[in-house]
């Protein structure tokens, strides 16, 4: 099957969900072809079965905002033309969706008909989508759609209330590859930043208000005062500034790093004791889930899709929202606890296990038969 995927080729949890995805495909003999505005983050080698398509944004003095959905529409057309793809993976319903759409009727016009899977990640529903502004067309987006797929039974919730959505929406979870880890030394080298005795706390995010990164801090904080511990921070984004701020104000410099964006999130995470994920909204967690895989136990709010990820009580523990003390609590419950960490751990990973890349293949090849013979019959 040829399959045109459609992200963005950012650090954030969807550009890195489509561009395993689409790398797993290929692995399984499709022919995928990534069409956005630059090579994502995670493709690191194209092949035979593999390939990128830049889109090209030309300026003109006329727009103030350059018109992407205009451009991604047309370099559409011109890949499903020259490569014969047979479905549409877009992954987020504004701007992709939209644009996929209009391509699609372009395609039209010239014979041609092609099938949209759309994607719903999250941020394009409860942040975006929400604004009244963009209600219509998103709505509109995700009608047009031939199949609808989310990543959480709870996204696929918020959708369906703030919406009038007349299609059907699967669940397919995002995903990791479990053959990865299944041979990784345990526990791996520890980092050269820490001492011998202290535990490792990890963060990952990027670093938006609704991350929560104070209340990271705060925990920390209480954290290193009980017991010798690091803090990790990955990622880069407007609170950045904030956190480091308040850090240098409690002389916690020497105990907190920031590590900006990173491609090596695995060589961080293996040697982490404890992944904190405080967040405001998680429609489903990809980085709790990575941490996971790696053996670390998480410790977030039960908001959104995290409890359909972290485990509480197996993978971690899971607290209401800006409880600052109970997060403390099971943290140090966790840390104080050596058998207890190492059982956690251990579970984190079995947990994991449920949202193996390889079963998660096989749910979206289904849907793009679906979506083919759907078209197909129309």
């Amino acid at each position: 099957m040829n399959i045109a995927i459609v992200c963005y080729p950012t650090f954030g949890g969807s550009g890195v969900v489509a561009t395993e995805l689409g790398i797993a495909l290929s692995n399984k003999g499709h022919k995928v072809h990534f069409v956005t505005y630059e090579q994502p983050v995670r493709l690191e080698a194209l092949s035979a079965k593999l390939h990128f398509h830049e889109v090209h944004v030309p300026q003109y003095p006329l727009f103030r905002y350059q018109p992407y959905e205009l451009a991604l529409s047309s370099r559409l057309v011109d890949v499903v033309k020259t490569h014969n793809i047979d479905v549409l993976h877009v992954h987020y319903a504004i701007p992709h969706a939209y644009a996929a759409y209009m391509a699609k009727k372009m395609l039209a016009d010239q014979g041609i008909f092609v099938p949209i899977v759309t994607t719903l990640h999250g941020t394009d529903i409860t942040l975006v989508g929400s604004h009244p502004f963009y209600k219509s067309a998103v709505t509109f987006s995700i009608n047009h759609s031939d199949c609808v797929t989310a990543v959480s039974e709870n996204l696929k919730s918020d959708t369906r209330s703030l919406f009038e959505i007349k299609k059907d929406i699967k669940v397919i979870p995002n995903f990791i590859d479990i053959d990865k880890y299944i041979d990784k030394p345990i526990p791996c080298e520890a980092s050269l930043l820490v001492e011998k005795n202290e535990k490792i706390i990890t963060h990952i995010s990027n670093f938006r208000p609704l991350k929560r990164i104070m209340d990271i801090l705060y925990v920390f904080e209480r954290v290193a005062k009980e017991i010798p511990a690091k803090l990790m921070m990955v990622g880069e984004g407007p609170e950045k500034k904030k956190a480091q701020s308040y850090i240098k104000k409690k002389g916690l410099s020497d105990k907190v790093m920031f590590l900006g964006k990173s491609n090596e999130i695995d060589k961080i995470l293996c040697h982490s004791d404890l992944f904190i994920l405080p967040s405001e909204k998680e429609s489903f967690g990809l980085s709790a889930l990575e941490a996971m895989v790696n053996r670390v136990p998480v410790i977030s709010t039960n908001i959104g899709g995290l409890p359909e990820v972290n485990k509480d009580g197996f993978s971690g523990f899971l607290h209401d929202l800006g409880d600052i003390d109970g997060m403390t609590q099971s943290a140090l419950g966790l840390l104080k606890n050596p058998e207890k960490l190492k059982r956690f751990k251990q579970q984190a990973f079995e947990n994991a296990i449920q949202f193996d890349l390889k079963k998660i293949v096989i749910s979206y090849e289904d849907v793009y038969r679906n979506a083919v013979s759907s078209q197909t019959n129309q």
